[in-house]
């Protein structure tokens, strides 16, 4: 009898797929975010400045997760935040996005405030969604987020994103999309609860920050 086999689509691949999914569907600029997958002792993270939606193979550096490398200096800025995430969590995959709304609700609630979802998706799939703070690349960020990801599967780093962890890429995406969608719920429907006046969104083009 014959057995089909699982082969998986080459580490840069699958991290080439979801940089461009996070491109299309508005989650991240182009040159901005990073993501990165486990493997053993080490992981495979996004350059620094290397755009999502056009990742080659070439923009995928392999670096230890114990111990720093010279690698490092090519690596994504924020390689240390999650490095310490794979240190302090089971976390297999991280995506790190810069959504418009998960940034705009993490600046209403505060650096170290948290944000309750009130649609019923978010309650269930994220219950609380903890906002940390800390330098970009900053030591004080990765261990303020390994804390903070060892108990939720996603949270925002105030003023700056979202970062989401799961066993596949595929998870921590799900993850991302529904810190965001959650986020929007909350200020379209914070504002309406205000009696605020707010203007029909034109498809994916809204911009939250003309409603502030």
């Amino acid at each position: 009898m014959a057995f089909l086999v699982y082969i998986p689509l080459k580490m840069w691949q699958e991290i080439a797929k979801y940089g461009r999914k996070l491109v299309e569907h508005g989650l991240v600029e182009s040159n901005f975010g990073n993501i990165s997958i486990r493997a053993g002792n080490r992981m495979l993270i996004t350059r620094t400045g290397a755009a999502l939606d056009e990742i080659t193979e070439n923009n995928v550096v392999e670096v230890d997760i114990q111990d720093t490398s010279s690698l490092d200096i090519i690596a994504s800025s924020e390689a240390v935040v999650h490095r310490e995430i794979y240190r302090q969590t089971s976390a297999l995959a991280i995506i790190h996005a810069h959504s418009a709304y998960s940034v705009v609700e993490s600046l209403l609630a505060g650096p170290e405030g948290k944000i309750t979802p009130v649609d019923s998706e978010g309650q269930y799939f994220l219950g609380e969604i903890p906002i940390v703070g800390g330098g970009i690349g900053s030591r004080e960020l990765a261990g303020n987020l390994a804390n903070a990801l060892s108990r939720y599967r996603g949270a925002i780093v105030y003023s700056h994103g979202t970062f989401a962890i799961g066993r596949t890429l595929g998870d921590a995406y799900i993850i991302t999309t529904q810190l965001e969608h959650s986020c929007k719920v909350k200020y379209l429907y914070d504002r309406a609860a205000t009696g605020e006046k707010i203007s029909k969104p034109n498809e994916r083009s809204f911009d939250p920050r003309f409603y502030l």
